[in-house]
């Protein structure tokens, strides 16, 4: 490809669109991370432990995923998955039998 009229150069209009695409990608994970450990928070509060333990499996799913593609380190990755389970944990110990 040339060189167009306005004087940009068409790798800068690659990265362009290269950085459109992370950006939408990179927000999907954002927002359904936020999304599921919301939901998390809620079913812990409502004391339902059952759906809690499904939203878990599903948090650490998306958290995986999002650290497999470098949006988050993989040492915050566990940090966020070792928090929520122990939230978790305290709710299911503090239950009577």
């Amino acid at each position: 490809m040339a060189k167009l009229k306005t004087g940009r150069h068409t790798s800068a209009l690659k990265e362009l669109r290269k950085s459109i695409r992370r950006r939408k990608q990179n927000l999907l994970y954002k927002n359904k991370i936020k999304q599921i450990k919301k939901q998390f928070l809620e079913s812990l509060a409502n004391k339902d432990i059952n759906l809690a333990k499904e939203l878990l499996k599903q948090f650490y799913k998306i958290v995986d995923k999002a650290a497999k593609i470098h949006f988050i380190h993989k040492n915050k990755a566990a940090r966020l998955k070792s928090n929520l389970s122990k939230k978790l944990n305290t709710i299911i110990v503090s239950q009577p039998t």
